[in-house]
């Protein structure tokens, strides 16, 4: 993202720490990347396997790594994760730690890696790659033993940051459980961490990890008030995970979040964006008695505007089933929300608007409120440092109907506004709808508005506002 001018110009404002890294910068403008639970559960209609299931009944006969990516470019996602192990400790790559594998399956005849075939097909298909590990295995002997099993973690997460290619996203989930010897395992995960700072530098460890947060639910929904700001807790520093994310599942951790953005005295702060996870049927891996069970159009569409629309990035879960391809009915699905998103966004009706402010910094060109409605990424509008109260208003020319409106923040200066209103001329300005947080993306639905003049009032911010788009869209009926 372009945040700064050239010498000669006005001053940018200066970033509001915490930042977001490149790395997660980059990941936040994926917006909306794929899940895919693949495994023996995929096998035994379970969600989740004991452990001592047979790797002879792993045999996706029809297994297709391009097809799957093929339904995601067609969907527009643009990353896969796939869970290269669950908690049954079944792995889809030959581990050279143990047998409990795809190399003891008749896939392939022994001899197939899925994880190299789908990490392949990614690649080729311009697709990002990201891999989960369950560090819960309830096939491995050692755990429970935590040194020792904290050694065999390491050495499985080593193989997959070797041989893959460049990795995303690596996913911990804080699932744990007792070993054999009764003993509950205690993971390390700060050695965790160093395998993956030190094989992919710029990968992003998702949940239990310092680089992306779990949502709270797993509706794929996020908040109204919804920070990538969020406090160094004594949680997080003690890698206490399961903690840290109660409180965003009993909603007290984003509230403390909010009170302490808007008044950050005596804390520390770290960029934690949050990421959005649900899966496309009610279950995480195949069923076939789901097949009638995907998610609606109407349900998708909403889990996207309260997700990508609401600061996070949108993980949607697509379990392969036994033939290893992705269902005709979840391909159809997504294909159907494809268009109706492209359809929503085709045209901005604000796009190149008259845009006048009440302030714009230094009122020079780089800040100009017109910067707001380029629909570009790199530019932006912004205040002088001493406003954090402004109105951004925009002349459309001829009346124009909406019911959608698109605003963002350039986030790599930090995330601001906390406060805000949309409003509409008609003899005066009516509001038509209310906001607290931006960040990334926010996506706001209103029933059908008709207006020449629309305006953006900020009433709070932790500093002076920048914004990099405000869009207009009419949404098409369902």
């Amino acid at each position: 993202m372009w945040i700064g001018i050239s010498a000669f110009a006005a001053e940018a404002p200066k970033p509001l720490f915490p930042i977001p890294s490149q790395a997660q910068l980059a990941w936040q403008e994926l917006e909306y990347i794929a899940f895919a639970h693949f495994g023996v559960n995929t096998f035994t209609n379970r969600e989740w396997g004991n452990g001592n299931e047979d790797p002879a009944i792993f045999n996706p006969t029809e297994f297709d790594a391009k097809q799957w990516v093929q339904v995601l470019n067609d969907a527009g996602m643009k990353m896969l994760i796939l869970t290269a192990k669950h908690h049954d400790g079944f792995c889809l790559w030959p581990s050279q730690y143990t047998d409990h594998s795809v190399k003891k399956s008749p896939w392939r005849n022994g001899k197939g890696d899925m994880v190299r075939e789908v990490a392949d097909a990614c690649r080729e298909g311009g697709l990002k790659f990201g891999v989960y590990l369950s560090p819960w295995d309830r096939n491995q002997p050692s755990y429970g033993n935590s040194p020792v099993y904290n050694q065999f973690f390491r050495n499985q997460l080593m193989e997959l940051l070797t041989n893959y290619g460049e990795i995303t996203e690596v996913w911990f989930d804080g699932a744990c459980g007792e070993g054999p010897n009764g003993k509950r395992q205690v993971y390390d995960w700060d050695s965790y961490y160093t395998v993956v700072r030190r094989l992919q530098p710029q990968a992003l460890i998702f949940g239990c990890g310092p680089d992306i947060r779990w949502v709270g639910n797993e509706s794929g929904v996020a908040r109204e008030t919804e920070w990538s700001v969020q406090v160094v807790t004594p949680e997080i520093r003690k890698r206490q995970w399961g903690e840290h994310q109660n409180g965003f599942v009993n909603g007290k951790g984003a509230d403390f979040a909010h009170r302490t953005a808007i008044n950050p005295k005596k804390h520390e702060f770290m960029w934690y964006p949050a990421e959005c996870d649900v899966s496309i049927r009610p279950g995480w891996f195949y069923h076939p008695d789901q097949d009638d069970k995907v998610k609606s159009l109407e349900h998708l569409v909403d889990i996207y505007f309260k997700s990508v629309g609401r600061n996070g990035v949108l993980l949607l879960n697509l379990p392969p089933d036994k033939r290893g391809l992705i269902h005709e009915n979840d391909a159809q699905r997504l294909r159907e929300l494809r268009a109706f998103l492209d359809e929503t966004f085709k045209t901005d009706l604000a796009l190149d608007a008259t845009a006048t402010a009440s302030n714009g910094r230094d009122n020079h060109p780089y800040f100009d409120p017109k910067q707001a409605v380029d629909s570009s990424r790199h530019t932006y509008w912004a205040t002088d440092d001493s406003v954090t109260n402004a109105v951004l208003e925009l002349h459309l020319g001829d009346v124009k109907q909406f019911n959608c409106c698109l605003l963002q923040e350039p986030i790599a200066l930090g995330q601001r506004v906390y406060e805000y209103s949309l409003q509409y001329w008609v003899g005066g300005w009516q509001k038509f709808a209310r906001g607290t947080t931006i960040g990334y993306k926010r996506l706001h639905r209103f029933p059908d508005v008709k207006a020449a003049r629309v305006r953006l009032v900020i009433s709070g911010t932790r500093a002076c506002p920048a914004i990099q788009n405000f869009g207009l869209f009419q949404m098409p009926e369902f």
